[in-house]
């Protein structure tokens, strides 16, 4: 999928807004051809029954993509407005992936997906490896959260092209500023083209809880197994506390405080990050001799970009395809953050930082395309902002300190400006107070995550107390969702099995090592 530069650069922020977790960046976009394991047997039935609901057979994934798995799939009406049941009703993409046990246990585990905008029934199949453990007893539920997916997508692609605007039309310039007129213009057209089949103030987190129990009860009311990764910790909190009886345990994945503004730390977490992978960078001579401080030239490279963006021509890394177009700060800064969630991304950042300073931003316009032309398949743009209109627009701050950061204050610019035209939902009273329950809990946090640091986890702890039966598992030298980083797949089966976090022998995840940084094309080695 080819973006103009002006939807890129609208994609960008909807993605640093998301956070969205597990995501393989170097998803290859081919027709799918599913393993013959993934194929049902030719003699098994093709329909399924659970509770009310039933099933078709079905392969789950995204349909462009390689992967697959098997499973069973249903489509699930509820109220759009839950307030005017006799209103306009959306149907659920629904799926579950069967356990393989002849006695299945009587819970359900649940994928509650990131961004604000994956899809659950999308993004599956490329955790499917985390949940082998977890699920050898267990049904999987996934449920394409309202607005992403095959759940009545907010998605406004064709409203948004740039051959609609003003040839010099952008929604964020090279400096990596808000340009409001034409933003407000962009979700003007967006909302218009959704105005016949949805209405975006009912696609909130609080609606999507609703929207679980409901699928819970039609199954028969199994206690849930919790599993919620980045934006997914949040639905998986608030899921808790407003159905504390159906929920028998809790996994929350690089997690987000319910406390939290979410925009507000980004750009401050993003330096965080950065520094503390750059400064493994520094205190390596091999390393530090090829690049000297990274960080402080990644700045430099910033500042250069502020004053002047080049123009670049580099080939699309999947199609092969040709292209030119400026590249700037505002490119850097969602480059470096999106190279940022995983370690083996983030180790290229300081060659082509170095290539780019030398005149030859190639490297990083590559990449750049690549992240984001897959991250934007697996984003639906409209969710994002009727998720931050409802719930974390009225909380945001416009710090000035903010300026100097890699980011800048682009961010909290585009909620709160995005807000002032997207429809703002309504939110419980009680949205923002800190996590409570008593379900048996485990989070984990990557020690370089530029979007929810390991604080974050250790903020949801304090606040349930000393009692709680819940602990943090603090993956070294990880980045963004790290479910299936080394052994914690099998950690996560023995937590769901067990419930009992604390006694959980986790030395096996000392063997995580740190990531080089690339010194050449060819890897670390000099």
């Amino acid at each position: 999928m080819a973006l103009d530069a002006r939807r890129r650069r609208l994609i960008v922020i909807l993605v640093v807004l998301a956070a969205a977790g597990g995501w393989r960046l170097s998803q290859q976009r081919a027709p799918r051809r599913a393993a013959p394991a993934d194929r049902p047997a030719a003699s098994a039935p093709s329909t399924w029954q659970a509770g009310t609901l039933r099933f078709q057979s079905c392969t789950v994934g995204k349909a462009n993509t390689q992967s697959g798995a098997a499973g069973w799939c249903t489509r699930f009406e509820v109220p759009e407005d839950r307030g005017r049941p006799e209103g306009r009703r959306i149907s659920l993409r629904v799926a579950v992936i069967r356990s393989t046990a002849e006695q299945p246990a009587a819970d359900w585990l649940v994928f509650l997906d990131g961004g604000p905008g994956g899809a659950a029934t999308d993004d599956f199949p490329q955790l499917r490896a985390a949940f082998a453990d977890m699920a050898r007893r267990r049904h999987i539920l996934l449920v394409d959260q309202r607005g992403t997916g095959g759940s009545n997508a907010l998605a406004c692609e064709d409203a948004t092209q740039s051959e609609h605007l003003d040839a010099d039309a952008a929604v964020v310039d090279r400096r990596n500023r808000i340009v409001v007129d034409h933003l407000k213009l962009r979700l003007g057209r967006c909302l218009a083209a959704l105005r016949s089949r949805a209405d975006p103030a009912q696609y909130t987190t609080a609606a999507a809880v609703d929207d679980l129990e409901a699928v819970r009860q039609a199954l028969g009311s199994p206690r849930f197994d919790l599993v919620g990764v980045s934006y997914g910790t949040r639905v998986a909190q608030q899921y808790a506390r407003a159905y504390p009886e159906a929920v028998r345990s809790i996994v929350l994945d690089s997690a987000v405080p319910n406390a939290l503004y979410l925009g507000n730390d980004h750009a401050r977490n993003l330096e965080s990050s950065l520094k503390a992978q750059f400064a493994r960078c520094s205190a390596d001579p091999a390393c530090a001799g090829r690049f000297g401080d990274p960080y402080a030239r990644l700045h430099e490279l910033r500042r250069r970009l502020q004053q002047q963006p080049v123009q670049a021509a580099a080939r699309d890394p999947l199609s092969h395809e040709a292209f030119t177009r400026p590249f700037g700060a505002g490119d850097l800064a969602s480059t470096a953050r999106l190279f940022a969630y995983s370690p083996l991304t983030a180790a290229l950042l300081p060659l082509g930082v170095d290539a780019a300073l030398k005149g030859d931003v190639t490297p990083l316009l590559s990449q750049e395309k690549l992240i984001i032309d897959v991250v934007a398949e697996r984003l639906t743009d409209g969710v994002g902002l009727s998720v931050a209109c409802a719930e974390d627009v009225d909380g945001l701050k416009h710090e000035p300190a903010d300026e100097d950061t890699l980011l800048g204050t682009s961010l909290v610019d585009y909620i709160v400006h995005a807000c002032e035209t997207w429809p703002r939902g309504a939110r419980r009273a009680d949205f923002h107070a800190p996590f409570q329950s008593r379900a048996p809990l485990l989070v984990l946090a990557g020690e370089f995550d530029p979007v929810t640091p390991v604080r974050y986890g250790a903020d949801i702890l304090r606040n349930l107390g000393a009692g709680a039966n819940a602990r943090l598992l603090t993956l070294k030298g990880q980045g963004h969702g790290v479910m299936s980083a080394g052994c914690m797949p099998r950690l996560l089966g023995e937590f769901i099995d067990s419930l009992q976090p604390a006694q959980l022998n986790a030395g096996c995840l000392d063997r995580l090592g740190y990531v080089p940084a690339f010194l050449g094309y060819s890897g670390a080695a000099p």
